[in-house]
Order: C-alpha cells, then structure tokens, then sequence
C-alpha cells in the first residue's frame, strides 16, 4: 500500500471502500503524528505529544468538513464520486505524511542539537527552526500535489480537466485548512509562550488577518497592493499550467 502510495496511479481509485479508506487514513494519522512530534519536541517533549495529535486532526478536519464540497466538485469537474474524491485527497495527504515521516529522525535530531529554548539564542533557533520544518512540510506538499495531480490526469478524459479539479480541491482545502492551523496553534511552540495545547481564546482573530496585517507592515499601510499583486501572479501561472497542458486525441488508424 505504500508503494502504491508513493508512485500513485487511476487504478488507486478502483476500490473506495470504507476499509480502505480506513486503512489509508490510519497510515497517514501514525506517519503525522511520528512527524508532529519533532515538530513541537524543540519547545517541549509535552508539546511534541499535543502537536502529535494535533496534525492528525488538522487533515481530518479539512477533509470531514470539506467532504460534501470536495464531492461535488468531483462530480461536476472530473466525474469522480464522493469515495473516489476523498480517496485521492487522503492519498495525496497520505504522500505527505509518508514522506515527512520518512524525515521525523532528522528533524527529531535537528530538535535535539538546537539551542535550547532557556539559552539566549532562543530566538533566532525558534526561527531557523519554524523555516526548516516551513521549507519540509512545502517540499512534502508540492509532491503530494504532484501525486495527486498524476492520479486525476489518468483519471480525467483531458489533463485541463484534471487541473482544474485539483485546482479547485486545494484552493478550498487550502482555505478551510490555514483557518483550522490558526485555530489548532501552536505548532512550534514560541519559547517565550507557556507551553498548552491551544492558545487561550483560540477562536479569537482568523488566519486571514494575521496574515493581512503582517503584509500591512511589510508593506507600510499597501496590503491592498501586495494582495491584488499576488492574486495576478497566481493567476497568470495557473494560465501558464493551462497552456501547457495540451490535450492531444489519439488517433486511430482502419
């Protein structure tokens, strides 16, 4: 199952039953909480326990409450029913969470050999330590998205088709899914913050704007600007993917 996980192909999508459903979803919960672990251990050995269990939970919530969109979505984009839908989602999160949990002994070692959080370089190893895992987890993501899109262009009858299905499954997996990290923090566990499983009044504020008003410091009171800049840019790269994926029939010969 992992090398079918790993090298995913459409034949994954044949059998969508509850069981293996569950046994792709168990997969992924161990491989996350073996990686969350490291991931909060540098705070604290107690943070890395809450964080173990906290990854686990991001992914099922983003999936459980984006099931019915997801679903439709499939439908309507890449005739692809509710089972299939959430099977290739969980086995591009499954990727994921192989591929960190491949690199849990190096980041538990990297979490070991920093500085402490007593020690008065605290700060900048918190830093270095938070960009390390950021720069993992976004290497590990790009290649579950790569899987992902490599099963829906075997599935869908034209690879714009599977594109834009993929497309609109992490946009709003993607949405739901920073709203949900903002509400599960702390992660990484600041060392000047008294370690505990959620931060008080963890419903207080959205991912969204406190992603807004870092980009109105960076950028001197032009978030607006910073944002329609970004939002062009994504654009004219999703419009380059498009034209670089040419559909080309096969032609047949009698």
């Amino acid at each position: 199952m992992i090398r079918h996980l790993l090298q995913p192909s459409s034949e994954l999508l044949d059998d969508p039953s509850p069981g293996r459903i569950a046994k792709i979803a168990t997969l992924t919960a161990l491989c996350l909480a073996a990686y969350g672990f490291t991931t909060g251990f540098w705070r604290s050995p107690l943070l890395g326990v809450y964080v173990s269990i906290k990854m686990p939970l991001l992914v099922a919530f983003t999936l459980g409450c984006n099931g019915l969109l997801n679903g439709l979505l499939g439908i309507l984009l890449g005739g692809l029913g509710f089972r299939e839908s959430l099977l290739a989602l969980l086995s591009a999160f499954a990727s994921v969470a192989l591929i960190l949990a491949s690199l849990a002994p190096v980041t538990f070692m990297l979490a070991l050999n920093a500085p402490p959080p007593e020690s008065g370089y605290a700060t900048s190893a918190h830093a270095a330590y938070l960009l390390s895992h950021v720069f993992l987890i976004a290497i590990a993501g790009i290649a579950g998205t790569l899987s992902l899109f490599r099963i829906l262009k075997q599935r869908c009858s034209d690879p714009r088709i599977a594109a834009i299905t993929m497309l609109a499954w992490l946009a709003g997996n993607g949405f739901l899914g920073a709203q949900f990290s903002w509400i599960l923090r702390p992660f990484f566990g600041s060392p000047s913050i008294e370690v505990a499983f959620l931060r008080k009044q963890p419903w207080k504020g959205s991912f969204y704007e406190a992603v807004w008003r870092s980009l109105d410091r960076i950028t001197d009171g032009n978030a607006f600007l910073a944002v329609l800049l970004l939002i062009c840019g994504a654009a004219l790269l999703a419009l380059q993917i498009f034209r670089s994926l040419s559909f080309r029939p096969v032609s047949t010969t009698t």
